[in-house]
């Protein structure tokens, strides 16, 4: 926390579980960095070979599922929303609504660290809009628009 501004700029994963309900093996973020309120955050995934996914995508050829990389996009701008205090008091649950825009560029491998860079493009009310980029190494790797909504648990 930066005690000058008093906002929150790195989420641990403690920070995450407290905010989102997934956990193990779907929760898909190691860590938030780089937190701008809920306008922007970058969540960090380490992959690592003995993800279960790789079990079946593929044995021979570990890749990375693509629609893993955009649900750690809605993580990440899931625990932007929570962390921001934008969306009143708790308890809340994030709900993922919209995909759009899906572009899979690069294969993603164990031993990668994907960055998901989550930037707010619009708010309405309790729904939230991001345009994510996810990035191996300073390449995208995968791009998507993505939504959610606040629901009160």
């Amino acid at each position: 926390m930066n005690e000058a501004v008093g906002k929150l700029e790195t989420a641990d994963i403690a920070a995450i579980m407290k905010a989102l309900p997934h956990r193990y093996p779907f929760l898909l973020v190691d860590r938030v960095i780089n937190i701008r309120g809920a306008e922007f955050g970058i969540g960090i995934k380490n992959v690592t070979a003995n993800e279960p996914q790789f079990l079946g995508h593929f044995p021979d050829v570990p890749v990375f599922p693509g629609v893993l990389m955009i649900e750690g996009m809605a993580q990440t701008a899931g625990v932007l929303c929570v962390l921001s205090g934008e969306v009143g008091k708790p308890p809340y649950t994030v709900y993922f609504t919209t995909i759009d825009k899906a572009k899979f560029r690069k294969p993603v491998v164990p031993g990668d660290t994907i960055e998901y860079h989550m930037t707010k493009t619009s708010r309405r009310r309790n729904m939230w809009w991001f345009h994510g980029e996810a990035r191996v190494a300073g390449q995208i790797v995968a791009e998507a628009d993505v939504s959610a909504v606040m629901a009160g648990s």
